[in-house]
């Protein structure tokens, strides 16, 4: 079983070149086990940067919570 934490915003690149961000949350079951569900958000971004200002502003994400694909 798997204890890695997964960061709950995704950055990456889309096969034409845009950035896109998927928000990811992890709940456990009554074992123990993660269960990572994820909901890819519909808005495309020039930037990696541009999509952390939205994921800052529309979700609160904080400095960290960002992973690269």
């Amino acid at each position: 079983m798997s204890r890695d934490n997964v960061l709950p915003f995704l950055i990456n690149k889309d096969p034409e070149g845009h950035f896109r961000l998927t928000v990811r949350d992890t709940r456990y079951n009554s074992q123990g086990y993660p269960i990572v569900t994820s909901a890819l958000q519909a808005e495309q971004f020039k930037t990696a940067t541009a999509a952390r200002t939205f994921a800052r502003e529309n979700f609160k994400a904080e400095a960290g919570q960002f992973a690269t694909k």
